[in-house]
C-alpha cells in the first residue's frame, strides 16, 4: 500500500507510530511517509524543531519564525552553553588569531597528516583537567563514544551499562559486539548484582559504563558509591562526564571531582559541544590506554582532525573556566534562583546540574505547549514519546551563567501560564502524578 494511503495524519499521531509504520515501507515511500508526518506538523503549527537562528548563540537570540518567516527575539534555555563561553570576547579572538595562523582546517586524519602544536597543547591540558595521564581528541561526541567502545572492548568482555546512557554508547556497544547488560537507572544494587555474576571470570575484562550528568533528567552518577564498587569488583570504569565537564565540581573540572573522586576514574569521556561551545569529544585515561586507541578506535583513525580553529577555541574556554571562576558561580546562583522560582508556582524540583526537566502534567498536548513557549518568545526544548515514556514526556530547560534574573522571571511566568492553560489538575494534583510515575 502507497505511503500517502496509509499516513493517517492530525494531532494524535505519534513519532513512534510514524517510526513502526515507517520501518516497513520501502526507500521512496518511507521519505515520503516522513515528508507527509513533518507536513503535517507544520500545516498545525507544532513543528519547533530545527528553528533557524540568525545570531550569535548567546542567553538572547534572533529566530526567523517557520510561520510568519520574520525574525524574532527569543530567550535562549534549550543551549548546552551553560558558561556563556560560545559568544565570549576571549574565544571569539583567540579562534580569529587561530585561523590567521593555522588556516581554516587540516585536510586528513591525525594519524597521518592532521596533528598540530595546538592539538597536543589540548590533549595536555584535557589529561590535567581530568586528573589523567593522556588524553585523545576526536572529531565529535558521538564518534568519541563509539570510538571508545568499539576499540577497547571486543567479544571476550563485558559492558554493564546504566539503562539511560546515551545513544553513542549504546550504539557502540552493537558495533562491538560484546556482551552487555543494562542496569535500572542509578541503580547502585543491581550494578552490584550484575558485578557480581559477571566478574568471576579472570579472563575477561568487565566494564562499567554510567554519565556523569544525565542530560534528559539532569541527575548525577552517585559516583561516590560507583567507583568503590567497581574498585571492589576489579570492573573497569567508564563515565560520560559530557555534560559535567566544565559544571560540576568547584572549579568544573567535572563530576569526579563534585563526588571527590578526582583521579580515580579509569576512563573518562567528554564533548566539546557542550560547556566548550565547539564541536568535538576527547578521552581522558593512561597513556597506555590512550596510545592503544589512537590506532584501534576507527572513529579516531578515519576521521580528518578537528579544526584549528576548533582546538583553539576549547583551549580559550579552558583559559576562561580557570581564570574566571565568577561564571561557574552565577551559573549556580541561576540554578538555585531558577529552581526557587519554579517551587513557588507549585513545581516541587531539587536541579542537581545545570539542566531542569519540566515533566508535562496528565492532560497537557505537549505540541501545542510548545507552540505557545515559542509564542512567549521562550526557546526550550520539548522531548515526546517514544524518546521518553509517554509519562515523563518533558520540557528540559537548560540554565546559562548568561542569563539574567529577568531572563528567568519570563520564563517562569510562562511556564506558570502555560501550565495553568493546558492541564485541569491543580499543581498539588500535578506533582503528585510525576512523583507516582517517577
Amino acid at each position: 500500500m502507497k505511503a500517502t494511503m496509509e499516513y493517517q495524519g492530525g494531532e494524535n499521531f505519534d513519532l513512534r507510530e510514524m517510526l513502526l509504520k515507517g520501518r516497513k515501507l520501502r526507500l521512496t515511500e518511507k521519505a515520503q511517509y516522513f515528508t507527509q508526518f513533518v507536513d503535517d506538523l507544520i500545516e498545525n503549527k507544532q513543528m519547533h524543531h530545527m528553528r533557524c537562528i540568525t545570531s550569535a548563540a548567546d542567553r538572547e537570540v534572533s529566530v526567523v519564525d517557520r510561520y510568519t518567516g520574520k525574525e524574532r527575539k527569543m530567550l535562549m534555555f534549550g543551549s548546552n552553553n551553560y558558561l556563556g563561553l560560545a559568544n565570549h570576547p576571549y574565544v571569539k579572538n583567540k579562534a580569529i588569531e587561530a585561523i590567521s595562523k593555522y588556516g581554516a582546517g587540516i585536510g586528513g586524519p591525525p594519524l597521518l597528516n592532521g596533528y598540530t602544536t595546538l592539538h597536543r597543547q589540548l590533549e595536555e591540558r584535557l589529561a590535567h583537567l581530568k586528573g589523567t595521564e593522556d588524553s585523545l581528541i576526536f572529531s565529535s561526541g558521538y564518534g568519541t563514544n563509539v570510538g571508545l567502545v568499539t576499540g577497547l572492548l571486543n567479544s571476550n568482555d563485558v559492558v554493564i551499562y546504566d539503562a539511560y546512557s546515551h545513544a553513542s554508547f549504546c550504539d557502540g556497544i552493537k558495533m562491538a559486539d560484546v556482551q552487555s547488560f543494562r542496569f535500572t537507572h542509578n541503580n547502585t544494587s543491581q550494578l552490584k548484582l550484575r558485578l557480581e555474576q559477571n566478574t568471576s571470570n579472570p579472563e575477561k575484562d568487565v566494564y562499567v559504563g554510567v554519565e556523569g550528568v544525565y542530560s534528559m533528567d539532569g541527575d548525577l552518577a552517585p559516583l561516590n558509591e560507583i567507583v568503590p564498587l567497581c574498585k571492589s569488583k576489579g570492573a573497569i570504569l567508564i563515565v560520560d562526564d559530557a555534560h559535567g565537564t566544565g559544571v560540576m565540581g568547584k572549579t568544573g573540572r567535572g563530576t569526579a571531582e563534585h563526588f571527590d573522586v578526582e583521579g580515580q576514574i579509569d576512563i573518562c569521556m567528554g564533548t566539546f559541544s557542550k560547556t566548550f561551545a565547539a564541536t568535538g569529544g576527547f578521552i581522558a585515561a593512561s597513556k597506555p590506554i590512550i596510545n592503544y586507541l589512537r590506532f584501534f578506535a576507527r572513529s579516531y583513525m578515519f576521521s580528518a582532525s578537528l579544526s584549528p580553529v576548533s582546538i583553539a577555541m576549547v583551549l580559550a574556554c579552558l583559559d576562561v573556566i580557570e581564570n574566571e571562576p565568577e561564571l561557574l558561580e552565577r551559573l549556580w546562583s541561576n540554578v538555585k534562583y531558577a529552581s526557587s522560582g519554579l517551587r513557588e508556582i507549585g513545581i516541587d524540583i531539587e536541579p542537581m546540574s545545570a539542566i531542569i526537566p519540566l515533566r508535562v502534567p496528565v492532560g497537557m498536548d505537549l505540541r501545542k505547549a510548545a507552540g505557545k513557549f515559542h509564542e512567549k518568545g521562550i526557546f526550550v526544548n520539548s522531548v515526546e514519546y517514544p524518546a521518553v515514556p509517554v509519562s515523563q514526556q518533558r520540557f528540559r530547560v537548560s540554565i546559562m551563567a548568561t542569563h539574567k534574573k529577568e531572563d528567568i522571571d519570563r520564563l517562569i511566568e510562562a511556564v506558570d501560564e502555560i501550565w495553568s492553560e493546558y492541564t485541569n489538575s491543580s499543581y498539588k494534583e500535578y506533582q503528585k502524578i510525576n512523583n507516582a510515575a517517577a
